[in-house]
């Protein structure tokens, strides 16, 4: 199941791949623009860095299902003027992240642009038969958790738009510049059957969880407390960009109150965060002092300036 490349019959060289699924797999495929002005910019973001998070979207999206990434396809556009090395960068990155998860870069064009880059992502994976873990699956006192610690990335985004003209060093803020999928958290999920629902939180805590409880006809309460907050050099992220901030590739997910989930998996801390509630759609994020908000989906936009709020709703 892990040996990916394993199943790649014919890479690249002819008009199609070939490849090759095992019996009782089911097919995943995803797909995932990076947009230059969107998604990164040039002046912010090295080419290795453009690479690397371009297949990761791909891949966070495979792990959210429980999968187990087999090939990636890439369709890139480029302006004339973008120079040899800045290619070689790239995919210098995406080759590196997929070497980490044994996958192939199977196929794909390249095209000119007439204006800015474009890199849309294709990546197959695979699950056994029937075990795909959806949206839709959470269910009344289901538990809420989340992996890793949040707000970083909109954190530091954000910090770029105040200071457009200072440098920030990818190494030192791996979370925005390289943000790694959650494949092996997903598979330990999937494999002892913890999981009721599942998504990655590519668009903010609250956005995400609006969507599970929407495909599952439920509500939810978040305990504001523990929410795990990321902190970007000395400070804290706030709660505004834990909640909303996005860009994260952490996974959110239910499972079965009568399931023991561990503290870490994977060497990536987990955190309970709430429950799910028979009411449908309505969110809830419990404040301290014994009453609670309503939590208004606010998952951040890429490149323009958001103020992270919500609408309150005092409940008993």
């Amino acid at each position: 199941m892990r040996g990916s490349a394993a199943r790649l019959l014919t890479g690249i060289g002819d008009d199609c791949a070939v490849l090759r699924q095992p019996s009782g797999f089911d097919t995943l495929v995803t797909t995932d623009f990076s947009l230059e002005g969107v998604h990164f910019r040039r002046e912010w973001h090295p080419a290795d860095v453009v690479g690397h998070r371009c297949l990761t979207r791909g891949l966070s999206d495979i792990a959210a299902m429980g999968g187990e990434p087999v090939a990636a396809f890439l369709s890139l556009a480029l302006p004339a003027e973008i120079q040899q090395r800045w290619i070689d960068g790239f995919f210098a990155g995406l080759h590196a992240l997929a070497a980490k998860f044994k996958i192939p870069l199977a196929g794909g064009d390249i095209s000119q642009s007439p204006r800015g880059i474009m890199a849309d992502i294709t990546v197959m994976g695979a699950v056994p038969s029937g075990q795909a873990i959806l949206r839709s699956g959470a269910k009344e006192g289901d538990r809420i958790f989340v992996t890793g610690e949040l707000g970083a990335p909109a954190t530091l985004l954000a910090q770029m738009f105040e200071q457009p003209e200072k440098k920030f060093k990818p190494k030192s803020f791996p979370a925005h510049f390289y943000p790694q999928p959650q494949i092996a958290v997903a598979r330990y999920l999937r494999e002892r059957g913890l999981v009721t629902a599942m998504i990655d939180i590519s668009d903010g805590l609250s956005t995400e969880l609006a969507h599970i409880c929407e495909e599952s006809g439920v509500g939810a309460v978040v305990h504001k407390s523990a929410i795990p907050r990321a902190s970007v050099g000395r400070h804290e992220v706030t709660f505004g960009f834990a909640l909303h901030g996005g860009d994260e590739y952490q996974l959110l997910f239910t499972a079965p109150n009568g399931k023991r989930i561990p503290n870490e998996i994977a060497g990536v801390p987990v955190t309970h965060i709430g429950y799910i509630t028979p009411e449908r759609g309505e969110v809830m994020l419990q404040e301290e002092g014994g009453y609670s908000v309503e939590l208004v989906p606010e998952g951040w936009e890429h490149f323009t300036s958001t103020t992270p709020g919500r609408r309150q709703k005092k409940r008993r």
